[in-house]
Order: structure tokens, then C-alpha cells, then sequence
């Protein structure tokens, strides 16, 4: 199995968006910089589902890079996937989708992407680990992300954090109620508007 890592851009308050689900300037470093992320054609998306080219500084380009090519499949949740309408079938990084929710795949939603729903975290990652092989799991922040990493499912966390305080919003851990411990942060990267971390999670 590969690395299950929870991600998400942050603001130094622990906000992945606003009340409103808005990302507001947390996403600003994503085009703010020099440096192409990937090469693959001028519809990149962010976790906004804006869609853009997206340019970086070149420390974050060489952080962000591997990174997304080392990713074979993202776990989010029901919410994200309605607010950027799955990425139209087409996800930012990996070839697989997994969605956690109650309710199934929309009737006739792109029918040749391979996204798959299931209704409990557990099976998602397991669903997840069986796309990926050797290639990571990303788990989106949030309320998802939560879940899976209370249910011992999470391996490292990573976050890319903006200078930016929301003071209220959505919380990157969503609403898990224990308290984590993680290890001194193997990846510290400065990039421009934009500080990225990486923690293992202790067992």
C-alpha cells in the first residue's frame, strides 16, 4: 500500500474556507509565481474548482510537483464534490476518485470517469488503497478528513499554509473531537504567500 496523506491548503487559523465554503485568498500562491505545477494542458484545477493554469514559485513547484504525481487516487467528501461538481470527472492529481457519502453517484454524471461512492470512511480507504497500488492516498481536509484520520486511517498530514485568518469557516480537522499528536515535521518548505508542511501521524 501506498501513503495515506491528508491535504489541503489552510489559513494560519486552521480554515480551509469560510463559512460560506468560500476559499477567499487562501488559494493566492497557486498564481502568483513563475513556475508552471504540471505541464499537462491549461485546465489544471484547484480545490475551488475554479480552473486555471496554475503558476507558483519555483519552491513550491519543486514541492508541489512530486508531490501530485506521486498521487493515484483523492478521497473527499460529498460536500467538495458538489461544491466543484467532481471536477467535471477530471481530478487535479491521480487517475481515481473516491467519494464518501450517503447518496450514489448522480444519474448519468460522467459516466466514464472513475470515481467511486461508498458511505463509510473505512471503506473508503480501503477502496482507495486498492486504486492506488504503491501510489498515495490523498484525503481531503474537512469533515471527511477528520473522520478518516480519527479512524486511525492517516499516515502524514500536509498542509500548505497561507498567511491568511479567516477567524471562523471550515476546520482542516473538521469536527474531531480528540486530541493528536504528530511528529516534528519531516518537510518544511517556504514557497511565496505559502509555507509547506508535512507531518507523520503518531500511532
Amino acid at each position: 500500500m501506498g501513503t495515506v496523506i491528508m491535504h489541503s491548503v489552510v489559513s494560519l487559523d486552521g480554515f480551509i474556507a469560510d463559512e460560506n465554503d468560500d476559499v477567499g485568498p487562501l488559494h493566492d500562491w497557486y498564481f502568483s509565481g513563475d513556475t508552471p505545477i504540471v505541464e499537462r494542458d491549461e485546465r489544471q484545477f484547484d480545490h475551488s474548482g475554479t480552473g486555471s493554469g496554475f503558476r507558483v514559485s519555483r519552491a513550491s513547484a519543486e514541492y508541489v510537483r512530486p508531490m501530485w504525481e506521486s498521487i493515484g487516487v483523492i478521497v473527499m467528501g460529498r460536500r467538495l464534490f458538489d461544491l466543484v461538481n467532481g471536477w467535471e470527472g477530471d481530478p487535479p492529481a491521480g487517475e481515481h476518485v473516491v467519494v464518501v457519502s450517503h447518496r450514489p453517484k448522480p444519474a448519468g454524471w460522467h459516466p466514464e470517469a472513475s470515481y467511486h461512492f461508498v458511505d463509510d470512511v473505512t471503506a473508503a480507504i480501503d477502496t482507495a488503497n486498492k486504486l492506488a497500488g504503491e501510489r498515495t492516498v490523498s484525503v481531503n481536509a474537512g469533515e471527511v478528513g477528520g473522520q478518516i484520520l480519527a479512524a486511525g486511517l492517516v499516515d502524514e498530514v500536509a498542509m500548505d499554509v497561507a498567511p491568511v485568518v479567516f477567524g471562523s469557516g471550515r476546520r482542516y480537522f473538521g469536527s474531531v473531537g480528540d486530541r493528536y499528536r504528530l511528529a516534528d515535521p519531516h518537510v518544511v518548505v517556504r514557497g511565496d504567500r505559502v509555507l509547506h508542511l508535512r507531518f507523520k501521524v503518531r500511532r
